[in-house]
């Protein structure tokens, strides 16, 4: 369905009401298409412990660096 810029701004409860039900809106300025209204993709939310078995730690990795690990790290080698 398509809407000019004045006909979006005095209608827009109601075309939001269609956007709402899955129809796809194009608003237009002087005959071009500047907009579409779609409803948003949904995002999966991520499952905790989703990762579970996946993740390896090295032996050790909770140590502190020594002060030349901690140089050549900051130096970028």
């Amino acid at each position: 369905m398509t809407y000019s810029v004045h006909e979006a701004k005095t209608q827009f409860s109601k075309i939001l009401d269609l956007v709402v039900e899955g129809e796809e809106v194009i608003i237009i300025r002087h005959g071009k298409p500047v907009a579409q209204l779609v409803t948003p993709r949904r995002i999966a939310k991520p499952v905790f412990g989703s990762m579970r078995n996946e993740i390896r730690w090295k032996e050790g990795w909770e140590k502190p660096m020594t002060d030349a690990e901690a140089d050549a790290f900051l130096e970028g080698r």
